[in-house]
This record gives structure tokens, C-alpha cells and sequence, in this order.
């Protein structure tokens, strides 16, 4: 009894010890990780333009008011937006249109395209799946020449529109997560369904859909942070036609060597509000997030 009692201690201990000891490490990683996020919140605060330091000399929210106002150096009179050499407003709706609207169509192509795959057999079906799978192991970005010449030829090259059809394009190609989960739905509903004389397109928009508010989620907040934080597709579309920014060019442009010393913290400020509402939204749709994923890597 007493060696049995001596075990249990010592496993208890040992697991406390090695317990302890992952609680450690995560506590350093989490350090190490949210330490750039936190000296970039406080840079945006910084009064005097000096970033060496953790902590600023002075804190002013001069950084964020100069994202919306910027005054005249000669007359010192507030210029209108088009005026700005950094219209950060401007930049910011650009983003959000395309963003909202790459989100939709995208998340329509895929859940449509993903339900397809789960549910009819046709001839071609595995050929499909298996062309997906291996286009989608290419970086979109190694098509930018060609996407750029096809924007030009149809008269949309440094258009916003531009953007929208090359983020929704592909999207077809991110079927796995969305088709791995509408293979856990019953096919007794299809079926079910089909007795009652509804068509595959109805079974999808009435009962499929309002079964899969997790895989929506999921596939609408994916799609929607790439057009949001993309540089590299907006970079090369855009080139000198700041109106058309979005927020991911802008803010670069905005820290160029010769704008860097006087507008480094105003980009700080710029780059704390942005992640705001990226934040929000996973904060609040987090649930649904970890739900999606989950329900659609059970089956492949």
C-alpha cells in the first residue's frame, strides 16, 4: 500500500514538474510573440517621433489625428482628402470594398463549388478534385504578369474591380475545408429532400446552408483577411495611382526613406487601427472559426 501510495506521489509530482515546465515555455512564447504587437501600440503614442526605446518620452494622439487631418506646411489650413499626400481614409474604404466584396463572391464559389464535390458523382469528378488539389500547391502570386495583361487587355488595370476578380478567381480552388464538412451533413436530408420535390438547388440554399453557419464563417473570414492585409497582388496592379490603394500599400508608402523619420509613428498608428477590426471579428466569430475547421478536417 505504502509503495503504491509512493508511486501515485511521485507521478503526481513528475507531472506537476513537467506541467510547470510547458507553462513556462508558453509563457516565454507568448512574450516573445505579443512584444512587437505591444511596442508597436506604444510607438503609435509616441509624442517626439523617437521608436528606440520600449516605452516613448511622451505620448499624444497626434499620430492618429494625422491619419485623417493633414494641414497645409505653408498655410497650415486642413487639405481635403485628394489633397493628402497619405489619405488614409481613402485607403481604408478602398480596402473595405474590396475585401467585402472578394468575401462574398468568394464564399459563394467555394461553399458551391465545395457541395458539388460532396454530393454529385459525375465522370469527371476525382480528376477535378485531384487538378484542385495540385493547382492550389502553386502561390497565386507567380501568375501576377499574366493576370496583369488580362486586367489591361479588358481596360481594368489600376481598377479596384481589378483586384476583386483576381481575389474571387481562384477561390474555387479552397473547396477541401468547406467539401469536408458537408460530407458530415446525412445525405438522408438530400434524400429526404428529393422525396418531397425539392431540387438540388433548393436542397442547397434551404436546407444545406442553414445547417452550415460554421463552414460560412470560417470560409467568409478566410476569404475576407487576404484581400485585407494583401500587398503583393496590390503592389503590382496599382503601381502610382495612390487613390486606388488599399491599406497594405499605403501604409508601405508610407515608410519610405523619405517620408520614414517624419511619418514612422503616424505609420504605427495607421497599423494599430487597421488590426482592429481583424481583432473584432475573430474575437467575435472565434466559436464558429475553431467549429468550421474542426467539422471540416473530419473527412477529406
Amino acid at each position: 500500500m505504502t509503495n503504491s501510495t509512493n508511486m501515485q506521489a511521485g507521478y503526481a509530482a513528475k507531472k506537476k514538474a513537467v506541467n510547470t515546465l510547458i507553462y513556462v515555455i508558453l509563457s516565454i512564447m507568448v512574450l516573445i510573440w505579443i512584444s512587437p504587437i505591444v511596442w508597436l501600440v506604444l510607438a503609435s503614442f509616441s509624442g517626439d517621433g523617437v521608436t528606440t526605446g520600449i516605452v516613448p518620452r511622451t505620448f499624444t494622439f497626434d499620430n492618429y489625428i494625422r491619419l485623417f487631418v493633414e494641414k497645409d506646411k505653408t498655410d497650415g489650413h486642413i487639405l481635403p482628402m485628394n489633397e493628402m499626400q497619405f489619405p488614409y481614409l481613402q485607403w481604408i474604404l478602398n480596402t473595405f470594398i474590396v475585401a467585402v466584396l472578394s468575401c462574398v463572391i468568394s464564399t459563394l464559389i467555394i461553399l458551391m463549388v465545395s457541395y458539388a464535390f460532396s454530393r454529385l458523382r459525375f465522370k469527371t469528378r476525382k480528376t477535378f478534385l485531384n487538378l484542385g488539389l495540385i493547382l492550389g500547391m502553386f502561390p497565386g502570386f507567380r501568375s501576377m504578369a499574366a493576370t496583369y495583361n488580362i486586367m489591361e487587355i479588358f481596360g481594368l488595370k489600376q481598377q479596384l474591380f481589378a483586384l476583386v476578380i483576381v481575389y474571387s478567381a481562384g477561390a474555387g480552388l479552397g473547396y477541401q475545408v468547406a467539401k469536408g464538412f458537408f460530407d458530415t451533413i446525412p445525405r438522408s436530408l438530400d434524400e429526404a429532400a428529393k422525396i418531397d420535390g425539392a431540387t438540388r438547388n433548393q436542397i442547397f440554399w434551404i436546407i444545406i446552408l442553414p445547417l452550415s453557419k460554421p463552414i460560412i464563417v470560417y470560409t467568409a473570414l478566410t476569404t475576407f483577411i487576404g484581400p485585407w492585409a494583401d500587398y503583393i497582388f496590390v503592389s503590382y496592379f496599382m503601381k502610382a495611382n495612390t487613390e486606388s490603394y488599399t491599406i497594405a500599400l499605403g501604409l508601405y508608402r508610407m515608410i519610405q526613406q523619405e517620408t520614414r523619420n517624419e511619418y514612422f509613428t503616424v505609420f504605427c498608428a495607421g497599423a494599430v487601427l487597421i488590426a482592429i477590426p481583424i481583432t473584432i471579428l475573430f474575437v467575435v466569430m472565434q466559436r464558429f472559426y475553431v467549429a468550421g475547421v474542426t467539422g471540416g478536417a473530419v473527412k477529406g
